[in-house]
């Protein structure tokens, strides 16, 4: 009796169903014959994938918005310095001005401007409201060769010399290369 509603069941696919609810149809009885297993194939069939749409981004001088994979690696200890100082991975043999630092008080990345520095009335709020767009934040930086500004969204500094970062005040770490 079995054979006999498969042999129907065969006969009325092949005569009024579609070449698109054949396939459907056929999926249903591979999952059944399964007893309900995952086919991510057909999984992936179901769903449509749009590409993501790529975006362009203003370059500005920091690297905020960078979104390459951190590798894992961190300075040791951690340098910042003026922009005459190399910036990258900072180790015991090589001394940079780490790119990558991040505030542990904000969870902010901290963004850097090479040939300028903070104006004495730049505060919390001014920061943290303007933080990380340059052209709102060009106000507050004067001009001065071989300096850097870096600033997160809670607090900032201008720095000529490489120095290593020892300030109790400032919250910021290597944030992975």
């Amino acid at each position: 009796m079995a054979e006999d509603i498969d042999d129907l069941l065969e006969e009325v696919e092949t005569k009024f169903l579609t070449k698109d609810k054949k396939q459907s149809r056929s999926k249903s009885n591979r999952k059944e014959k399964r007893d309900n297993e995952y086919d991510i194939d057909d999984l992936l069939d179901d769903i449509k994938v749009e590409p993501i749409p790529k975006t362009s981004v203003a370059s500005v001088s920091n690297d905020s918005l960078d979104f390459r994979p951190a590798s894992g690696k961190k300075c040791f200890p951690v340098y910042f310095g003026g922009s005459s100082c190399s910036q990258g991975m900072a180790n015991s043999f090589s001394q940079r001005a780490c790119d990558k630092l991040r505030c542990t008080s904000c969870d902010f990345k901290v963004c850097s401007f090479d040939n300028f520095e903070w104006h004495s009335e730049t505060d919390y709020l001014f920061l943290r409201n303007n933080v990380p767009d340059f052209h709102r934040l060009k106000s507050n930086l004067a001009p001065k060769n071989g300096c850097r500004a870096y600033c997160c969204q809670c607090s900032h500094r201008s720095i000529k010399d490489l120095t290593q970062l020892s300030d109790p005040q400032l919250k910021w770490v290597c944030g992975k290369h």
